[in-house]
């Protein structure tokens, strides 16, 4: 009685369900040209939420399946452009903080408060600190060591920096507001 007869089902609910049971097969298709399963679920998962929100579908299980992929080559077109600009938005701030790391003025204006207080910070926030600003490490060699993408590192790397600001202007008053030049703030605590 609770069962539906297949013939008195949409046309819709076949047409989802070929695409649902293709699931294995369209994985495998992206895993094949990104090279991680991750990265590759990702994608399918925001095409399968766009094929919801959107619609547009064929109507027969044959033709959703073809456009499907389609719509699959597409996002990993957008996915391999999004990369590449990360990775040249990456290039460009290690150029930058390459050119910063050569002055030394700039080197000795850091707070010496910055290395007390990076414990303050969640761990993945002081260790991400410590090797980028303080070793001098790029982002995208440490977020391969911690096993993130490089996008993730630098959100990463720009929220803690954020934490320590707030931790620096908190411990330090007006010396850390002032970019920590010519820093008082441990003698005054000495």
């Amino acid at each position: 009685m609770g069962e539906v007869d297949e013939a008195a089902r949409p046309a819709g609910d076949e047409v989802t369900r070929a695409l649902v049971d293709n699931h294995r097969r369209f994985l495998a298709f992206l895993e094949r040209r990104v090279g991680s399963k991750a990265v590759a679920e990702e994608i399918l998962q925001a095409a399968f939420v766009k094929t919801l929100e959107k619609g547009g579908v064929p109507s027969d299980e044959e033709g959703a399946v073809t456009w499907f992929y389609r719509l699959l080559r597409n996002a990993l077109v957008d996915h391999y452009r999004r990369q590449a600009a990360e990775g040249r938005a990456l290039e460009r701030e290690a150029r930058e903080a390459e050119e910063a790391s050569e002055d030394p003025e700039l080197k000795q204006t850091v707070c010496a408060c910055v290395g007390d207080l990076l414990p303050t910070l969640k761990p993945e926030y002081a260790d991400m600190v410590r090797q980028v600003d303080l070793e001098e490490r790029s982002v995208p060699d440490v977020a391969r060591d911690a096993g993130i993408t490089a996008n993730n590192a630098g959100v990463r790397l720009h929220r803690a920096r954020q934490a320590l600001k707030k931790q620096l202007e908190r411990s330090c008053g007006t010396c850390a507001s002032h970019g920590c030049l010519d820093c008082s703030c441990k003698k005054s605590r000495a």
